[in-house]
């Protein structure tokens, strides 16, 4: 158990090293990991990575956050509402309990297909809550480090007089 508790916080801290090259930010893969839990009861992770990403594109376009997010939503959703319903679409004669042996799939394949539109559903709407609330997260830290800074640099330039 040990082993299997390592291994998951070695793929956390990986995936959110990879998001953060993806994203150009440390605070941004936070949005999407936070959606973590909702993948208990579907695949999320694709979809919040989807947003935030397209979020991005937008805000460097000029586009403010809120404008950057309304589009992102409307613009990504057909792609994500596609492959939602591709798994959801597979997992159906399952469901129905069509086929040999599909009495036995059926409760996983219920429960599959719920836990896709729960998930999807929950995503459209965490994923840019949370991209909002770390956003205004990360301007009251720059706010902060550059408020201080004039300090900083003076405690740095005493220091350094000491020293010599």
């Amino acid at each position: 158990m040990s082993y299997l508790g390592q291994s998951l916080v070695l793929a956390v801290v990986l995936i959110c090293a990879i998001l953060a090259s993806q994203l150009g930010s440390f605070l941004q893969p936070l949005a999407v990991m936070l959606s973590l839990p909702l993948s208990l009861v579907g695949v999320v992770i694709r979809n919040a990575i989807l947003l935030v990403g397209f979020t991005n594109v937008q805000r460097r376009a000029g586009l403010s956050r809120t404008e950057a997010l309304i589009r992102a939503a409307r613009v990504r959703l057909r792609p994500i509402l596609m492959t939602t319903l591709a798994m959801i679409f597979g997992m159906l004669p399952l469901a129905f309990e069509l086929g040999s042996g599909a009495e036995f799939r059926a409760p996983m394949a219920r429960a599959v297909i719920g836990g896709l539109i729960t998930s999807t559903l929950l995503t459209l709407i965490v994923a840019p809550v949370v991209y909002t609330f770390l956003d205004d997260l990360g301007e009251g830290v720059v706010r902060w480090w550059t408020r201080g800074a004039p300090a900083r640099r003076r405690i740095t330039q005493e220091v350094a007089s000491e020293v010599e």
